[in-house]
């Protein structure tokens, strides 16, 4: 992480904080028009919107439960109960823990101030006596400053966050909660996302658990092709920690891309005398940096990482961004 820049988890602290205020006043205003119910089923079966192209139907009746402490994207989002099955048709616990656990590294990135928010009340919607949509233009200011971010990883922007099947701004769907954080394209200066990431044993987790791959290498070069960054791995030989797509071949003429890269600061690559942590994805045929950290043999933080990795089973995020 470039120096002087906040911690991620701090970051998202102080801003969660101010996010339950916001959060507090306008579920306040909602519990004006809309009868909560006391127990903790309810009576619900389907719903039926103008502003969406289908309506709803469940099989079981939903349910309020408590966020748990280990539903780490929206734990701390600003209310306790959520309602299941979710918004995005998940039905059972687990499943909305290992599809939305595959978000929380965007939340890190600090993309937009109310990201949060709009996956929370996808993922983890709040237990009133009807589903309450994110607004069409949360949706569309957390979709034009995240999916940049999300476009230098090789994810496009997820088909079943598709903004125009979100309600046009009411005062029945989740509004802004930071009105003056509109989507503006990132600046020159901003750290390229794939090196603005603290050398923390759960971060490097997150990202080797998203990643096709992990290695331990050195970088020979690096050099700007086409408004992305193209780093060139030594010849020396490289550890591999997880292999994944790579094939043999790919091992020895290793060549990695930071996307839209090729003028944003990446700290790291000011000196290329160490060993790295390399972890990335292969997209059409090109593989995109996700993570890279020089190798501290002093961290402890990547000492049990490394450790971890030997024995982690990473959970399955293959339909989140599809």
């Amino acid at each position: 992480m470039a120096q002087g820049q906040k911690s991620p988890r701090r970051a998202l602290t102080r801003g969660s904080f101010s996010v339950a205020l916001g959060l507090s006043l306008f579920l306040l205003l909602l519990l004006l028009t809309a009868t909560v119910s006391a127990a903790d089923e309810y009576d619900y079966y389907s719903w039926q919107s103008d502003n969406f192209h289908n309506g709803r139907f469940y099989t079981k009746q939903p349910q309020c439960v408590d966020i748990p402490a280990d539903l780490r994207l929206c734990h701390n989002v600003g209310y306790k109960k959520m309602r299941l099955p979710n918004l995005l048709d998940h039905e059972t616990m687990p499943e909305v823990k290992q599809q939305a656990g595959s978000w929380v590294p965007l939340l890190a990135k600090r993309c937009h101030a109310d990201t949060q928010v709009f996956l929370c009340s996808l993922f983890a919607p709040v237990c009133l006596d009807r589903p309450i949509y994110p607004c069409r233009s949360l949706c569309e200011a957390v979709r034009d400053s995240c999916a940049p971010v999300m476009e230098t990883y090789g994810f496009p922007w997820p088909e079943m966050l598709t903004c125009d099947k979100f309600p046009i701004d009411n005062d029945l769907c989740i509004p802004m909660q930071f009105a003056g954080n509109h989507a503006t394209p990132p600046p020159v200066s901003k750290v390229c996302p794939p090196c603005d990431n603290e050398l923390k044993t759960d971060n490097i987790m997150e990202h080797y658990c998203a990643s096709d791959f992990a290695l331990k290498m050195k970088i020979k070069e690096v050099k700007k092709e086409k408004g992305d960054r193209k780093l060139i791995a030594a010849q020396k030989k490289k550890k591999v920690l997880k292999q994944g797509v790579l094939r043999k071949k790919d091992l020895k003429k290793l060549t990695l891309y930071i996307k839209n890269g090729a003028n944003c600061p990446c700290s790291q690559l000011d000196s290329l005398g160490s060993n790295f942590l390399i972890m990335g994805r292969k997209v059409d045929q090109q593989l995109l940096l996700m993570s890279i950290h020089k190798w501290d043999k002093k961290s402890k933080e990547l000492k049990f990482a490394i450790k971890y990795m030997k024995s982690h089973q990473c959970p399955t995020y293959h339909t989140v961004f599809q």
